[in-house]
């Protein structure tokens, strides 16, 4: 696991202040490489490369980057891991095609297969998780590409003008801020997208005019500039399509006995490393499969790692102890205060780099921290909701459905417009003459946001306008930010491609497109790397991803009973005693810090003054959330976590701009 960062300039540049610039640029990320860094960079042709390693396989020298192949044509700036390295040399040697090996790095592998078979057969023989930027010296041409399903980012755009204009990437915003022609202004557009949904969707990000590489494409930039193509290696959305088209005919037992079978080989491919290894534990379905399936192919104990909140409703640490005890781990938990989780958030918006609204990036932090004391590489359970159908708003969202596509939408919207021309407030007091179960836990009474939030939801054309509604934290978000308007994504404009998909399988799809890539593994990588962390996901091997869409939906929820086919894996290793509980989640208690301890900070940075400044959110809408959150009337805890995020990391950003060089 590494970071990297360059640019191109076309016209040419000074190899001094070339050089100076990006060890910049590298030193803003040395958190994603401590190890080793490097700068290669050929002032005619205009192209620059700095590189931070965090050495993983191959400690030595030979794994120095940018590194370049034994033919000199390409030069690669590499992050990420080819688990399926050794077999590509293999392979290579048995052609007649490789290099004298200097060392045994996966990059050294991943270059003498691109000299041989060229970028996109290379990636497509290549099984891992990935960003790169390679210079192809004979055609002068950049090839920036990123891993299929998006584990590792990758950003890139155009800043300056003339002679000083330049395309930056790398991967962190805020190594391209710290290159001189680096002059993005927020995005109001992506600004919009964050506060719907808490991060900002792939392409844009929070800059205006710096992009996101999509996961499995690679994009092609001449040496004039000019961007020539943009291709999949592998598309997440076709891998789906083949799958339900050729759906497993198999009896059950035999179905889990594949599924076990992918998934060991991906578990154990991603077990090799030149330093330690363990793994993040829950105690969940994901996890602890994970964990299972490690343990059954070490010969000695893997080490485990988890974290624990006093508070109830918010502790998974006994479970997964439990869980690590009848596997036999080498388990470490660490139960935290509330303190020490709220001291993580001064640290947020450097370590996100772009306004992050997901709560649990906090937990994903501490338990990083903890991990590391211990072992170099983690990997982790995460896409199994996705892959397996686990998230209860699947079942929720179709079961609503259901019920309301019964009804007439005219008929709907009407029932919708007059149960919101009652204030939440005058709901929240009729609340007060009715039965208890109408009150909240902390005594103020809620009914008004669950009936505004549910005529909000009562408006839905479609299932995917439903789904959407229930996964927005600002359901008119473009109210909110000042000049901005929402862009189409998957999850508001329905894509051709996914016709064929409807119910729960469309939803895991957006899911697979969306959160995952932009959320889940956004907060992972940005948690892990910020203390040097290298994770890894094995549920994300591409050929998990194929066969599990190759399962009948039978096979993932059954009698109500989500991930199926992954439970009877895990059972064959945990009992059914020890895992079967509610879902739990990884957060913390968000809404009550807010009205506690956090108010304080929270209070100055919605002041209206601050959220006036440079004009891009209307203070109105969030006063209100404000004010209805400390009353208690409503839990405004993620649409306020958003604007908080937002404003934080603008204020850190400005902070840094204005900072003496």
């Amino acid at each position: 696991m590494c970071g990297f960062a360059g640019f191109l300039v076309p016209t040419g540049f000074g190899a001094d202040v070339a050089r100076a610039t990006a060890a910049r640029m590298g030193d803003v990320i040395r958190h994603r490489g401590p190890d080793d860094g490097g700068i290669w960079l050929d002032a005619a042709a205009g192209i620059a490369l700095s590189h931070r390693r965090l050495a993983i396989v191959d400690l030595s020298p030979a794994g120095h980057q940018p590194m370049s192949s034994a033919s000199g044509r390409h030069v690669i700036a590499f992050n990420g891991e080819i688990y399926n390295h050794l077999e590509m040399r293999a392979r290579l040697e048995a052609e007649g095609l490789a290099c004298a090996w200097r060392g045994h790095s996966d990059t050294e592998t991943l270059l003498a297969a691109i000299d041989a078979w060229g970028l996109q057969a290379a990636l497509t023989a290549a099984v891992g998780m990935f960003a790169l930027a390679l210079w192809d010296r004979q055609l002068r041409t950049l090839h920036l590409a990123r891993d299929r399903a998006g584990e590792k980012p990758l950003y890139f755009g155009w800043q300056g003008e003339g002679h000083a204009r330049a395309l930056l990437f790398g991967s962190e915003l805020k190594a391209l801020r710290a290159h001189p022609a680096f002059a993005a202004a927020v995005d109001r557009d992506a600004l919009v997208q964050f506060m719907r949904h808490g991060y900002v969707p792939a392409p844009r990000s929070i800059h205006r005019g710096i992009s996101k590489v999509m996961p499995g494409m690679v994009v092609t930039i001449d040496a004039s500039g000019a961007v020539t193509r943009n291709e999949a290696f592998w598309s997440a959305t076709q891998a789906m399509l083949d799958g339900t088209a050729n759906s497993l005919v198999l009896p059950e037992q035999e179905a889990v006995n594949e599924l076990e079978r992918v998934l060991r080989s991906a578990v154990a491919g991603q077990m090799v490393a030149d330093v330690p290894l363990g793994a993040f534990l829950s105690g969940g379905i994901d996890s602890s499969t994970v964990v299972a399936l490690m343990q059954a192919q070490s010969s000695r104990p893997v080490r485990t790692f988890s974290i624990g909140f006093h508070e109830e409703g918010f502790n998974e640490a006994e479970h997964a102890k439990a869980v690590a005890a009848h596997l036999g781990t080498d388990h470490t938990e660490l139960y935290v205060t509330a303190q020490q989780a709220m001291d993580v958030v001064p640290l947020l918006p450097s370590m996100y780099d772009e306004p992050f609204g997901d709560s649990s990036q906090i937990p994903t932090r501490l338990v990083s921290h903890l991990a590391k004391q211990h072992v170099t590489v983690a990997l982790s359970g995460d896409a199994g909701d996705e892959l397996f159908g686990g998230y209860s708003r699947y079942a929720i969202t179709q079961r609503l459905w259901g019920k309301l596509s019964r009804i007439p939408l005219p008929l709907r919207r009407a029932i919708a417009s007059a149960l919101r021309s009652l204030p939440e407030t005058a709901w929240n007091r009729l609340a007060a003459f009715g039965p208890g179960g109408l009150r909240g836990s902390n005594g103020y009474a809620r009914l008004g946001e669950k009936i505004h939030k549910g005529a909000r939801a009562m408006c839905s054309p479609a299932l995917d306008a439903l789904y959407l509604e229930l996964v927005s934290q600002w359901s008119d978000p473009a109210s909110l930010v000042r000049g901005g308007t929402e862009p189409a994504t998957v999850l508001t404009q329905a894509d051709p491609a996914l016709a064929s998909l409807a119910g729960v399988p469309r939803m895991m799809a957006l899911d697979l497109l969306t959160y995952l890539p932009d959320d889940i593994l956004a907060k992972v990588d940005r948690a892990a790397m910020s203390v040097s962390l290298e994770t890894r996901v094995p549920m994300l091997d591409h050929r998990v991803i194929e066969f599990a869409w190759r399962l009948p939906m039978e096979h993932k929820i059954r009698d109500g009973v989500s991930k199926w086919a992954l439970r009877q894996v895990l059972y064959r290793h945990v009992p059914r005693a020890l895992l079967e509980r509610p879902k739990m989640g990884f957060g913390v208690p968000i809404d009550h810090w807010l009205r506690g301890p956090l108010r304080d900070w929270a209070e100055a940075l919605l002041d209206p003054r601050q959220l006036e400044a440079g004009g891009l959110l209307d203070p109105a809408p969030v006063r209100r959330a404000w004010a209805e959150h400390l009353q208690g009337v409503a839990n405004r805890q993620h649409q306020l976590w958003n604007v908080l995020m937002f404003q934080a990391w603008k204020q850190s950003v400005d902070a840094d701009r204005n900072a003496p060089r």
